[in-house]
């Protein structure tokens, strides 16, 4: 589930729709969660689609660390690419915002971390990276632990709408990592290995 304070807007011609936050969502807020309407697909159930909804798929939906395709029943499926993302995944099937997010802006992640398989040339925004590869995650996955441990250290003293998502046992790890009583899960529990 997406965040409640947002909204799906036209971006542009070449960006197409976002998803753009409609209140100030500050650094440490949970963005997104894996719900219970949303749907997972194996590659077994994936062969037997039509090719309309194997397309929907391919545009919509992202490859979680079984292999599996993950289809986002809300406004979560529009989250744009950006090698400046403002959102990062978590090895506990949320994300975080990883710095504040103001009325207007989109909500982005890197689509580096969503295990895809062939590599796309991203939108210019003036950075070193201008592609998206399918081993993004084993090359910068350290750095993108280091913005999600800087995030979590917000996550008690934030609005989090969201939270209540968490079952008991997963929001008093959340809590323990922010205090640095756990040590966080590394992002790269989200790779994708090819067997």
């Amino acid at each position: 589930m997406i965040h409640p304070s947002t909204k799906i807007e036209f971006i542009s011609e070449e960006i197409g729709y976002g998803v753009v936050a409609t209140e100030f969502i500050p650094m440490g807020t949970i963005t997104w969660v894996l719900d219970k309407f949303d749907q997972e697909f194996t590659p077994d159930t994936i062969d037997k689609l039509d090719p309309i909804y194997k397309d929907i798929l391919e545009t919509y939906a992202f490859k979680n660390n079984l292999g599996n395709l993950v289809l986002c029943w809300d406004n979560g499926r529009f989250v744009n690419h950006s090698f400046k993302s403002n959102c990062l995944t978590t090895a506990y099937n949320f994300e975080l915002a990883i710095r504040d997010i103001h009325p207007g802006e989109q909500l982005t992640d890197d689509y580096g971390y969503l295990n895809i398989e062939i590599p796309f040339r991203g939108i210019d925004e003036g950075t070193r990276r201008k592609i998206v590869y399918p081993d993004d995650l084993l090359k910068y996955h350290k750095s993108w632990d280091n913005k999600l441990a800087k995030a979590f250290n917000y996550v008690s003293k934030v609005k989090q709408p969201l939270f209540k998502l968490l079952n008991e046992d997963l929001r008093l790890l959340v809590l323990e990592i922010e205090k640095g009583e756990k040590k966080m899960e590394s992002i790269l529990k989200n790779y994708y290995q090819k067997v």
